[in-house]
């Protein structure tokens, strides 16, 4: 469907992309994987056209093909509810409808029956029925709230305008708009970043269902191995090609490089083996023949390589921490919110010197509000929060595209905040961080966005600060990354406040933690995995599950599940229910037979013989493909309503 041939992508002297060449087929689940900055957003910009190869050629059908592309970064649009702003993707069926009620009206105005010009009006009014009638089927309000549903919003939230939400919800409008346009192909930069466990398993299901091919670009492993089944790396400008999930691909590329090294080991020795024996006997007249047949042998041998690994990564040490007053922050009786919006109210929050604390809970709870009260951001609506004596504080922000400069360069955005001697070592910092050579030139607005959190940690080097308060710093690291900067966290001096739903990332590095749940904050003394133990559960994501679920009295669960056990009774008997049963019967088998002609299509395409008829073979796929879209979606429908 889509082939990336030979592309190399190059600034100045430096090759990103090197001759790479690979081939996304209908339905494929795809990770694209590899290092921060190795050229996974660069490629996907190649897919979409916003962004032209050095050399080389993206190739896609001459019949079209429609690419949804979910960028890292996007602008975001107001003046609208979330409804209306999701709905506007099918202003495409209100333009059907008014073509074909004008094309209607010309023909009957119209009295040349025999006309070419009468014949191809007659031609649009069919095509416009048709594409009218694939859209008969579930309403678009429907399919919009479903979806909004599915990534975390509530029904009273669809009527509020879209700039009275945060940046990580606007995504998620953003994502449900790219998804009910339904394209051939989905491109995903880093999609979870933004989400919480529901909406993440929400999404997991919608992926594995969808019928178009997705390329994925994820640092959470558990997500790549429930969605893809097969991985891409990018590594050091080259493309390596595994027809596995994430996790089965770390082995088999371990596995393949020690293969390497083995088998280019052995044939080192051999090697040297070789030419000394060369040395030793080249002008001996009896060893001739075979000094030369060896001579020989050495110039036909096919060398053995080792893949080349990025095993470069980023240091970190924090500054020694000034001293502080014993208590950090203390929010006494603590009410925060907005006025449309209380966010939490009558909390007790005290963080003293030298403790790691992380704040936890479902998104929309109000851990970054409460960051942005203890940086005097944002005044509480009731109560007291008070910051100790001699606390200065270093502030990672979640959205690291709204503090940083998107026209200053690498280097200009540190000499613009640094002060004093930290000033003449300002490149060395940079290259700690692996921003090197022309690195240090590039305007923000073009890195990636793990290089922009590696940017942010280096603001926070610029100054001594005594507290770190660090709002999501993962979200766009690569795992190695995010182990350095962990290590980094755990042998700083002084006070810690972070923000993060990773429960690697916080285990063993947090000793105290507060949980934003429903409108309340609760302390929890010890680490993560005492925390866990406390209200067994097994990690932060299954908390967040069971902190969205309405808490029941156990009257209330007898009776519920009395209604329940009901139901289900009258649900085998109802008469309705098994015309509804047949139907969907009915519908799997056309959905069945038409799923495996197109699985026949498919491989008669991949290798066709000189007497296949690829024009026939490709206009009955598409007219397969269409034709099983509105089966599929009556019935997602009736399953729903047998439910």
């Amino acid at each position: 469907m889509i082939s990336i041939n030979n592309v190399t992508v190059a600034f100045g002297s430096f090759t990103l992309l090197d001759n790479i060449s690979f081939h996304i087929s209908e339905s494929e689940k795809i990770g694209l994987v590899g290092k921060n900055g190795a050229g996974k957003t660069t490629l996907m910009k190649l897919i979409t056209g916003e962004q032209s190869p050095t050399q080389g050629s993206v190739e896609k059908p001459s019949s079209g093909i429609k690419i949804g592309y979910l960028p890292q970064i996007m602008e975001h649009h107001k003046g609208h509810s979330v409804i209306e702003e999701v709905l506007s993707v099918f202003d495409y069926i209100h333009r059907l409808e008014e073509e074909e009620k004008a094309v209607t009206e010309e023909l009957a105005s119209r009295t040349d029956y025999e006309s070419a010009q009468y014949a191809a009006l007659i031609a649009r009014l069919n095509y416009l029925n048709d594409a009218l009638a694939l859209e008969s089927g579930v309403s678009p309000r429907a399919q919009a709230e479903k979806v909004l549903a599915g990534l975390g919003f509530k029904a009273d939230e669809l009527d509020r305008k879209t700039e009275t939400f945060s940046q990580g919800w606007n995504m998620r409008i953003e994502l449900a708009k790219i998804l009910l346009s339904k394209p051939d192909v989905l491109l995903l930069d880093e999609p979870t970043n933004h989400l919480d466990i529901e909406s993440i398993e929400w999404f997991e299901d919608y992926l594995k269902a969808y019928r178009g091919a997705v390329l994925l670009v994820s640092h959470d492993r558990k997500f790549l191995d429930n969605v893809t089944t097969r991985t891409v790396e990018i590594m050091l400008g080259h493309i390596h090609d595994y027809k596995v999930p994430y996790s089965q691909y770390v082995a088999l590329r371990a596995e393949r490089i020690a293969q390497q090294t083995a088998a280019y080991e052995n044939q080192q020795k051999m090697i040297e083996k070789t030419e000394d024996f060369i040395n030793r006997f080249r002008y001996k007249p009896t060893k001739s023949n075979q000094v030369q047949s060896r001579i020989k042998a050495l110039e036909k041998l096919d060398r053995i390589q080792i893949d080349e690994s990025d095993n470069s990564e980023f240091s970190l040490r924090f500054p020694p921490a000034q001293r502080s007053g014993d208590v950090v922050f203390k929010g006494s009786d603590l009410t925060v919110g907005y006025p449309q919006k209380t966010v939490f109210s009558h909390a007790q929050i005290e963080i003293k010197r030298g403790e790691k604390v992380a704040l936890v809970g479902r998104n929309g709870e109000g851990k970054t509000t409460l960051m942005r009260v203890i940086m005097g951001e944002l005044e509480p609506l009731g109560g007291e929060a008070k910051v100790g004596h001699n606390v200065k504080i270093g502030y990672y922000a979640q959205n690291q595209e709204d503090v940083l400069d998107p026209k200053e360069t690498v280097l200009g955005t540190l000499d613009r905040i640094a002060v004093g001697e930290i000033r003449t070592r300002l490149r060395d910092l940079l290259g700690a961080f692996l921003f090197k050579g022309e690195d240090i030139d590039k305007k923000v607005s073009v890195l990636s966005g793990g290089e922009r959190a590696r940017l942010g940690m280096a603001c926070l080097m610029l100054s001594p600060y005594n507290v770190l308060a660090l709002d999501e710093p993962t979200n766009h690291m690569d795992i190695r990354s995010k182990d350095v900067l962990k290590q980094a966290l755990k042998s700083f001096d002084g006070t810690l406040v972070v923000v993060s739903h990773d429960r690697d990332f916080l285990d063993g590095l947090v000793d105290k933690l507060y949980e934003f749940r429903d409108g309340k904050v609760t302390e929890h003394l010890g680490g993560v995995q005492d925390f866990l133990q406390k209200r067994k559960l097994e990690s932060l994501q299954e908390l967040e599950r069971k902190n969205s679920a309405a808490v029941a009295s156990p009257k209330e669960s007898e009776q519920k599940l009395e209604s329940q056990r009901k139901f289900q009774q009258q649900k085998f008997i109802s008469k309705e229910q098994r015309k509804l049963r047949n139907r969907i019967d009915y519908l799997e088998k056309e959905i069945g037979k038409r799923e495996q002609r197109m699985g026949e299509i498919e491989k008669i395409l991949a290798n066709p013989t000189n007497n296949a008829d690829i024009l026939e073979l490709t206009r009955e796929y598409l007219e397969q493909k269409m034709a099983l879209e509105p089966l599929t979606d009556e019935w997602t429908s009736l399953m729903e309503e047998l439910e």
